[in-house]
């Protein structure tokens, strides 16, 4: 808990940068591979490598992909835009320098408009720019923490291992003002970006594997004020329980630096997850330590008017948009809506099973997707796009249950063997007689057999103890193998039980 929490706010900006989803990196034509389970250093050349004498291309995939973003934050493009070279040596940039924009990007003013419980609130975009991505260190540690010593002839104690699939990844950086004033809207920042690029199909959305990284900046002042005080940058926060965390911790210290009558320190913050808490990287370079210039290699970027109107036009419809009218059109809960348009081949999914011939409630086929479907999704652990059950088929199951041909419980069995077989819900349930009977004098002739079966739960429930009624039904429910209409059931139990 923050010490005199109410004396101080949090002042909060992101830096994210999500790699594009093109097929070739940023300056050369290697392969985009998984950085994940690619065999290490199998997607490099000479240009990626940073080997002398060789020259960069600009990949224009890259630079459209970077447009839509740019256009989707309502930022102004600036029709000319220049790449830079960063420099600074790490052992995981093989050039020594970052090519990068920096004086010149390619956008700048964009904005987002997050939710939270205080309602909604503008987050300011200062600048999209593009640039490459480094390659990825791996550090081995022996266990002992000793220093490498190879002396003897045998393996060093701590080493790195450096993949250089990565290096020259498009890499798009989206920087926002320092807007924010609490750990929730800094979240609701990055989910609604997150959001925005997994719908323009320019990022996978996939943080487990590196593909969007935040990197926080952070100061503290007194509540009331304008001043901005010292701040801290927290690098390569790869998930939104990172993010959380590491502001709140981040806060929390300076709040107790300040209650101190000490001062904060400007520097670069890694996050230690394990024990969270942050830990000092290294003192924050400004613009100057990096010694930006334009990078000889590359002219400046020209963006055409009339390229930029053809990538406008083609823009999807956004979340937040999308969000909005689910509600409105479908009568969705904001829960649902938000479920549904959180993904857009989720939602391209949700509208084509509403599109086809079976018109069905869009409320019950919400319930059907969020509830039963994300379920066995989960469990199964894939995404739609390797669903076996077509938004068509899951609209008949649906428009089965809705008519009363099949009850909600047998609904739940068809929709777990089409999940394996994507065989449709129809032929399922004439296959195996799971047509729902609503038979009066069939079900009158059940509920007798069990209460006749069952005489002390009859005696209990005449006694006042209304609850056995639910197990009475279950009984009934069991013994016509799942097959009989709830309602006329429960009905009928309820006639027989006042005899």
């Amino acid at each position: 808990m923050l010490l005199n929490a109410t004396r101080y706010e949090p002042v909060i900006g992101l830096e994210v940068h999500a790699e594009l989803r093109t097929q070739s990196k940023m300056f050369c034509s290697c392969a985009v591979v998984d950085s994940v389970s690619a065999p290490p250093n199998t997607a490099v050349c000479p240009v990626c490598a940073g080997m002398p004498g060789t020259l960069p291309v600009v990949n224009q995939m890259a630079v459209e992909y970077g447009l839509r973003v740019a256009l989707a934050l309502e930022c102004t493009v600036n029709p000319v835009s220049v790449f830079a070279r960063k420099n600074y040596f790490y052992p995981d940039l093989p050039k020594g320098y970052q090519i990068s924009q920096y004086e010149q990007p390619l956008a700048e003013h964009g904005k987002i408009v997050i939710e939270t419980a205080a309602g909604e609130k503008v987050i300011r975009v200062r600048r999209v720019h593009l640039e490459e991505d480094t390659g990825k260190l791996t550090h081995v540690d022996s266990g002992d923490g000793g220093e490498p010593d190879c002396t003897d002839g045998g393996e060093p104690r701590s080493y790195s291992l450096l993949d250089l699939n990565r290096a020259g990844v498009p890499l798009l950086e989206i920087v926002s003002e320092p807007d924010m004033r609490s750990v929730e809207e800094a979240r609701a920042y990055a989910e609604a970006l997150r959001d925005i690029l997994r719908a323009l199909e320019v990022n996978s959305g996939d943080m487990e594997k590196g593909v969007i990284r935040f990197e926080a900046n952070i100061s503290v002042r007194p509540a009331g004020t304008d001043v901005f005080n010292t701040r801290v940058e927290i690098k390569n926060l790869n998930s939104f329980r990172a993010l959380e965390r590491a502001i709140a911790f981040e806060i929390e210290r300076q709040t107790r630096l300040l209650e101190a009558g000490e001062r904060v320190e400007q520097e670069t913050l890694g996050w230690d997850e394990a024990n969270e808490t942050t830990y000092s990287q290294r003192s924050k370079e400004d613009a100057h330590d990096y010694r930006y210039f334009p990078e000889p290699d590359l002219p400046p970027l020209w963006v055409e008017e009339a390229w930029l109107e053809r990538i406008r036009a083609n823009l999807p419809e956004l979340p937040r948009a999308r969000r909005r009218r689910f509600i409105e059109q479908y009568g969705l809960t904001d829960y649902d809506a938000r479920l549904l348009t959180g993904e857009k081949a989720l939602a391209d999914y949700f509208e084509r099973a509403l599109q086809g011939k079976s018109k069905i409630n869009p409320k019950m086929l919400a319930n059907w997707m969020t509830g039963e479907l994300f379920g066995l999704m989960n469990q199964a652990n894939i995404t739609v796009a390797s669903l076996r059950v077509s938004p068509e088929a899951l609209a008949e199951l649906v428009g089965l249950v809705a008519s009363g041909e099949i009850n909600p419980s047998t609904g739940k069995t068809v929709l777990a063997e089409m999940f394996q077989s994507g065989k449709g819900a129809a032929e399922i349930v004439a296959a195996r007689g799971l047509k729902q009977v609503s038979d009066e004098t069939f079900i009158a002739d059940i509920v007798r057999q069990v209460l006749q079966e069952n005489p002390k739960e009859v005696a209990s429930f005449k006694a006042g103890k209304q609850t056995v009624a639910n197990w009475l039904f279950g009984q009934v429910m069991r013994k016509a193998g799942g097959k009989a209409n709830p309602a006329v059931v429960r009905a009928e139990l309820e006639r027989q039980l006042g005899e």
